[in-house]
């Protein structure tokens, strides 16, 4: 009977049942190597916790390299990982927004932080087309993801007090190297001329990187990818491209290249050669180990990409 009831022990939380016979759903405060376990849904939130944590915790994303988080399903693994973590954060906004329900259920039962909460609403964009809802993709300004680093220090500082001062040591250093990659995005993409400064992308995620350094940014896709983009958008993009000669149009990681390659097409039938001028990392970061798999590369990868194709 013992081993039966160690079994269904074992089972119940895969499947989503909570604590049944006397199980508490992910109880342990520790990873297999003894340390507290953070898990952050995109990649762009585990590089800041992870920086801020140190050695003292195992900080771990759910989203991977080219993963795009409007449409991301978890899987009964993801729920399980979720579960067993001692502090999950996502960006919220939206962003996540098929795990939404789930996040919600699980903050019964752990430490679960929405790190765009801390980030004043009138600091947020809320663009008329997305009718109530604000932008989420906060991350490309980097003026403004230096808000999430306190949020995320003062939860670690309270699942470790004693490990507080350096996690604030910690947050102080990402703090000045955001501000100094804030200002050096500023300086690059200045340098590329007030006419050229046109940014076409697949789908509408820059639009704070547009607002903090001073680019327009046109996106064939809105906001989210939940839908894909209407011949309408096609013909829109492609218009403004050959009335204003536009000379670069950019694929991203994280969403599938053939709009933009037709948007290419359709402008070369109007006699405008637009070339792709590169891939940009949008919804997720590159692989781990690369430079694109930290925030500050992803980020640098971005805007050496748009300085070097339309300057």
């Amino acid at each position: 009977m013992s081993k039966i009831l160690a079994l269904l022990c074992w089972l119940l939380p895969i499947v989503g049942l909570g604590s049944f016979c006397g199980c508490e759903v992910g109880s342990g405060s520790v990873g297999g190597n003894g340390l507290p376990r953070v898990l952050a849904t995109t990649g762009m939130i585990g590089d800041i916790a992870k920086r801020i944590a140190g050695p003292h915790a195992e900080v771990s994303s759910l989203m991977g390299p080219g993963v795009d988080p409007h449409l991301y399903k978890v899987s009964e693994g993801d729920v399980r990982r979720l579960e067993e973590a001692d502090l999950v954060l996502y960006n919220g906004l939206n962003l996540e927004g098929k795990m939404a329900d789930l996040l919600v259920k699980l903050a019964h039962k752990r430490r679960v932080l929405a790190v765009s909460d801390g980030i004043p609403r009138e600091r947020l964009r809320e663009p008329p087309e997305f009718a109530g809802h604000y932008d989420p993709h906060i991350w490309f300004d980097v003026g403004l993801w230096v808000s999430i680093v306190d949020p995320i220090r003062r939860e670690l500082s309270e699942f470790t007090p004693e490990h507080a001062e350096e996690y604030a040591r910690n947050a102080e250093r990402v703090v000045e190297d955001l501000k100094n990659l804030d200002a050096q995005v500023a300086r690059e993409i200045g340098s590329i001329p007030a006419a050229a400064r046109v940014l076409v992308t697949a789908h509408d995620a820059f639009g704070y990187f547009g607002r903090r350094y001073g680019i327009e940014v046109v996106g064939l896709q809105g906001m989210s990818t939940v839908s894909e983009a209407a011949i309408q958008d096609v013909e829109r993009v492609v218009n403004l491209i050959v009335k204003r000669r536009i000379k670069a149009v950019f694929v991203e990681s994280s969403v599938p290249r053939r709009t933009i390659e037709a948007v290419q097409k359709a402008c070369a039938a109007k006699g405008h050669d637009v070339r792709i001028g590169g891939e940009l990392f949008s919804d997720a970061m590159g692989t781990a180990g690369t430079p694109e798999g930290t925030y500050r590369g992803m980020v640098e990868h971005n805007v050496r990409t748009i300085v070097e194709a339309l300057q």
